[in-house]
């Protein structure tokens, strides 16, 4: 096992009526700007929940943040903020939401271009407090320092990750699920799904612990996701893969252990060329990595076909193939397609991710740093 510090100074507040303790939170002098995306916030009263938690405190809103959000769009936000001198933000939503309030405290005080410090990593100079009120379990964003925000006008997804992004509260209701549409609820156990592998599926550094703990959520997600889809209103199951998405990408599992995150960086690519969801960038990418990387991974490929699948049976590379198959097929169950030409994409889109792999430095991928252009081309036409 590596050496590791291990710093989340994140307040979870999990269950039913938890919004209304919001306002326990946050100092009752600060001037409140809540972010929100489309309009499921506001239909389904969550917003009106997150106002009366303020109390009487001074309140705006900003709405709009997309999918994979954007930075033109950010930025209307930003220019709110210093023009109402809002002292704290509480984004309401999903992870993309919590992505892009975290820009947004990053970026309301840097004196500079807020893209350039953006893209190069370069640390901000003074961040807004944020809290979040989550109704979507994916990104694990609510408890992590980390966000990625896409420049339209680049064709650029691009992450960043400073510790004082960590919110400092995040307010998780399982029931806030209740209303998503199947396919936000498909991404989300994808997501969360792939995020765990990311950190776990490389190399051994007998790091028994979080293996098992990685190998328990992956088990979970599996035995859950499913029902997720079938059992809308099942406070039990919601909250389950609730707490999972979370504890996927809270930095917990990651602690001392070699990680991957190439099928994150390629997939990036496809949500910014061609807006793919960021789960179906995912569900399309990992099988073909895992089968290109099958011996550089192959001693955790076959614990993982062991432990998750209970494969156990054949000679290595068999249970590895299984191993792999059963993976694409989850993601197919949960209804998240996992081939490109499922997606309609034509196969010219394999050398137009290249080619912005390329422009942004990207490569190489991988735990060992070993997925060059050559394999990151086999991995994409393998998801052909």
């Amino acid at each position: 096992m590596f050496n590791f510090d291990y710093y989340n100074p994140t307040r979870i507040l999990f269950g039913t009526q938890r919004i209304a303790d919001a306002g326990q939170h946050i100092p009752p002098e600060a001037r409140v700007l809540i972010t929100y995306g489309g309009g499921s916030a506001k239909k389904h009263g969550t917003l009106e929940e997150a106002r009366l938690a303020l109390g009487g405190r001074e309140v705006y809103e900003f709405g709009g943040i997309e999918p994979n959000p954007h930075l033109d769009t950010l930025m209307r936000a930003v220019e709110l903020v210093r023009e109402k001198e809002i002292t704290f933000l509480l984004a309401v939503g999903g992870g993309s939401v919590v992505d892009g309030t975290k820009f947004i405290a990053a970026a309301a005080h840097y004196q500079g271009d807020v893209w350039e410090m953006w893209s190069k990593r370069q640390p901000p100079q003074q961040v807004l407090p944020l809290g979040c009120i989550m109704t979507l379990p994916a990104t694990g964003s609510e408890m992590n320092p980390t966000a990625v925000v896409t420049h339209t006008g680049l064709g650029a997804k691009v992450g960043y990750s400073h510790p004082a992004l960590y919110p400092r509260f995040a307010i998780l209701d399982p029931r806030k699920s209740y209303t998503l549409p199947p396919r936000q609820v498909a991404n989300g156990v994808v997501d969360a799904f792939v995020h765990v592998i990311e950190q776990y599926l490389t190399y051994p550094v007998y790091a028994k612990v979080q293996d098992r703990f990685a190998e328990g959520l992956l088990l979970t997600l599996i035995e859950e996701g499913p029902k997720a889809l079938t059992d809308h209103e099942n406070y039990d199951v919601r909250a389950t893969v609730t707490w999972s998405a979370t504890l996927a990408l809270n930095g917990l599992i990651g602690v001392g252990v070699p990680q991957d995150w190439a099928t994150h960086r390629i997939g990036h690519q496809l949500t910014a060329l061609y807006d793919l969801d960021h789960a179906q960038t995912l569900a399309v990418l990992l099988p073909s990595l895992l089968h290109v990387q099958r011996d550089t991974k192959r001693l955790k490929l076959l614990q993982y076909a062991a432990r998750v699948w209970g494969v156990t049976e054949g000679d290595e590379q068999a249970r590895i193939t299984r191993a792999i198959d059963l993976t694409r097929d989850f993601f197919e169950e949960m209804g998240v397609k996992s081939r490109l030409s499922a997606y309609g994409l034509p196969e010219t889109c394999i050398d137009e991710v290249l080619a912005n792999l390329r422009r942004f430095n990207l490569l190489p991928q991988g735990e060992h740093q070993d997925i060059d252009e050559v394999k990151a081309r086999r991995i994409l036409s393998l998801s052909y």
